[in-house]
């Protein structure tokens, strides 16, 4: 099972979209405060539909409190337009997290400097970055190809 961890998301129909996606793909999903909405917010539920009640997801009051949870640091994969090494590159296994930025600033150079796996999701140059609910939908889809190559 792949964790997917959205550090301090705004936007609640990206999470709703993303909570509904972690469901259909059997993904646990992690949620770090602040958030830029109420977990109970209409919006989220019209985006994770009647999915969020079957969701396994768990909340954290900051990254602190999450990265104590984290037994292995090096299966940590940080989203970033700014990385280098493509999702394409990376080994993904069962367990790993994927971690992806809020939707205005993405991850904080402080964040990234906590884990060195920074992966970032090939795109043309006449876009900036990919909305959030589609870079986590990329980057489950290849975790999940890789890992069932390896069964």
């Amino acid at each position: 099972m792949l964790n997917i961890v959205l550090v301090e998301p705004e936007i609640p129909n990206n999470t709703g979209n993303i909570g509904r996606l972690c469901v259909g793909t059997e993904s646990r999903l992690h949620l770090i405060h602040p958030f830029g909405f109420v977990i109970n917010d209409k919006n989220l539920k019209r985006s994770g539909l009647d999915y969020w009640g079957h969701l396994d997801v768990t909340e954290y009051q900051n990254s602190e409190e999450w990265i104590a949870k984290v037994s292995d640091k090096s299966r940590v994969f940080l989203m970033s337009s700014h990385a280098e090494k493509s999702i394409y590159e990376a080994d993904f296994q069962d367990g790993d997290w994927l971690v992806f930025g809020k939707e205005s600033v993405g991850l904080s150079e402080e964040f990234l400097n906590l884990f060195e796996n920074h992966l970032t999701i090939p795109m043309s140059n006449l876009i900036r970055s990919f909305n959030i609910a589609n870079s986590v939908e990329f980057v489950i889809g290849e975790a999940k190809r890789q890992i069932s190559l390896k069964i």
